[in-house]
Protein backbone atom coordinates (compact mmCIF):
# COMPACT_ATOMS: atom_id res chain seq x y z
CA UNK A 1 0.00 0.00 0.00
CA UNK A 2 1.40 3.35 -1.04
CA UNK A 3 2.05 5.69 1.86
CA UNK A 4 2.82 9.40 1.63
CA UNK A 5 4.64 11.43 4.24
CA UNK A 6 4.91 15.20 4.16
CA UNK A 7 7.67 17.19 5.82
CA UNK A 8 9.11 20.68 5.83
CA UNK A 9 6.32 22.59 7.51
CA UNK A 10 6.98 25.08 10.26
CA UNK A 11 6.52 28.65 11.34
CA UNK A 12 7.81 31.52 9.26
CA UNK A 13 7.34 35.26 9.12
CA UNK A 14 5.32 36.91 6.35
CA UNK A 15 7.42 37.08 3.21
CA UNK A 16 9.37 33.99 4.18
CA UNK A 17 9.79 30.71 2.35
CA UNK A 18 9.34 27.02 3.02
CA UNK A 19 9.97 23.88 1.04
CA UNK A 20 7.59 21.01 1.62
CA UNK A 21 8.43 17.48 0.61
CA UNK A 22 6.21 14.48 -0.02
CA UNK A 23 7.99 11.15 0.08
CA UNK A 24 6.34 7.88 -0.94
CA UNK A 25 6.96 4.42 0.43
CA UNK A 26 5.42 1.06 -0.34
CA UNK A 27 5.13 1.96 -4.00
CA UNK A 28 6.21 4.38 -6.69
CA UNK A 29 4.98 7.85 -7.56
CA UNK A 30 6.37 7.55 -11.07
CA UNK A 31 3.03 6.83 -12.73
CA UNK A 32 0.85 8.95 -10.48
CA UNK A 33 -0.24 12.55 -10.50
CA UNK A 34 0.56 14.21 -7.19
CA UNK A 35 -1.20 17.23 -5.80
CA UNK A 36 -0.78 19.55 -2.88
CA UNK A 37 -3.90 20.53 -0.97
CA UNK A 38 -4.35 22.65 2.10
CA UNK A 39 -6.83 23.10 4.91
CA UNK A 40 -6.80 26.63 6.19
CA UNK A 41 -8.76 27.59 9.32
CA UNK A 42 -12.43 28.18 8.64
CA UNK A 43 -12.32 26.93 5.04
CA UNK A 44 -12.80 23.67 3.22
CA UNK A 45 -9.81 21.74 1.96
CA UNK A 46 -8.64 23.30 -1.29
CA UNK A 47 -6.28 22.36 -4.06
CA UNK A 48 -3.02 24.22 -4.42
CA UNK A 49 -1.20 22.67 -7.36
CA UNK A 50 -0.86 19.34 -9.14
CA UNK A 51 1.94 17.74 -11.13
CA UNK A 52 1.29 14.87 -13.52
CA UNK A 53 3.58 11.87 -13.84
CA UNK A 54 5.13 13.52 -16.91
CA UNK A 55 5.62 16.88 -15.22
CA UNK A 56 2.57 18.75 -16.45
CA UNK A 57 1.41 21.32 -13.94
CA UNK A 58 -2.12 22.29 -13.02
CA UNK A 59 -2.89 25.16 -10.67
CA UNK A 60 -6.10 25.20 -8.68
CA UNK A 61 -7.33 28.73 -9.31
CA UNK A 62 -4.97 31.40 -8.08
CA UNK A 63 -3.89 29.66 -4.87
CA UNK A 64 -0.19 30.36 -4.56
CA UNK A 65 0.04 31.41 -8.19
CA UNK A 66 3.42 32.97 -8.85
CA UNK A 67 4.57 32.12 -5.34
CA UNK A 68 4.37 28.34 -5.12
CA UNK A 69 6.36 25.97 -7.35
CA UNK A 70 5.86 22.23 -7.55
CA UNK A 71 8.48 19.77 -8.77
CA UNK A 72 9.06 16.06 -8.70
CA UNK A 73 12.03 13.73 -8.57
CA UNK A 74 10.86 10.33 -9.68
CA UNK A 75 14.22 8.75 -8.88
CA UNK A 76 13.75 9.78 -5.25
CA UNK A 77 10.01 9.09 -5.19
CA UNK A 78 9.51 12.66 -4.03
CA UNK A 79 7.37 15.67 -4.91
CA UNK A 80 8.26 19.07 -3.50
CA UNK A 81 6.42 22.34 -3.04
CA UNK A 82 8.51 25.45 -2.83
CA UNK A 83 6.54 28.28 -1.25
CA UNK A 84 7.81 31.84 -1.21
CA UNK A 85 6.42 35.26 -0.28
CA UNK A 86 4.26 33.52 2.29
CA UNK A 87 1.28 35.36 3.73
CA UNK A 88 -0.62 34.86 6.99
CA UNK A 89 -3.56 33.55 4.96
CA UNK A 90 -1.36 30.68 3.76
CA UNK A 91 -1.44 29.28 7.29
CA UNK A 92 -2.91 25.80 7.41
CA UNK A 93 -2.22 22.10 7.10
CA UNK A 94 -0.72 21.10 3.79
CA UNK A 95 -1.31 17.64 2.38
CA UNK A 96 0.08 15.75 -0.56
CA UNK A 97 -2.16 13.31 -2.37
CA UNK A 98 -1.79 11.04 -5.36
CA UNK A 99 -4.02 9.63 -8.06
CA UNK A 100 -3.73 7.23 -10.96
CA UNK A 101 -5.54 9.75 -13.14
CA UNK A 102 -3.42 11.80 -15.54
CA UNK A 103 -3.95 14.90 -13.42
CA UNK A 104 -5.61 15.85 -10.18
CA UNK A 105 -9.29 16.60 -10.08
CA UNK A 106 -11.07 17.27 -6.81
CA UNK A 107 -9.78 16.30 -3.40
CA UNK A 108 -12.42 13.57 -3.21
CA UNK A 109 -10.97 11.94 -6.31
CA UNK A 110 -7.46 11.57 -4.89
CA UNK A 111 -6.66 8.01 -3.88
CA UNK A 112 -3.73 8.33 -1.49
CA UNK A 113 -3.16 10.96 1.19
CA UNK A 114 -0.46 11.92 3.61
CA UNK A 115 -1.28 13.07 7.14
CA UNK A 116 -0.27 16.66 6.47
CA UNK A 117 2.27 19.15 7.71
CA UNK A 118 1.46 22.40 9.51
CA UNK A 119 2.49 25.71 7.97
CA UNK A 120 2.15 28.81 10.11
CA UNK A 121 2.87 32.27 8.76
CA UNK A 122 2.97 34.80 11.54
CA UNK A 123 4.94 37.80 12.69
Amino acid sequence: QLQLVESGGGEVQPGGSLRLSCVASGGTLNYLAVGWFRQVPGKEREGVVCISHSGGIKNFGDVGLGRFTVSRNNAKNTVSLRMSSLKPEDTGVYYCAATQDYTCQTADAMEYWGIGTQVTVSS
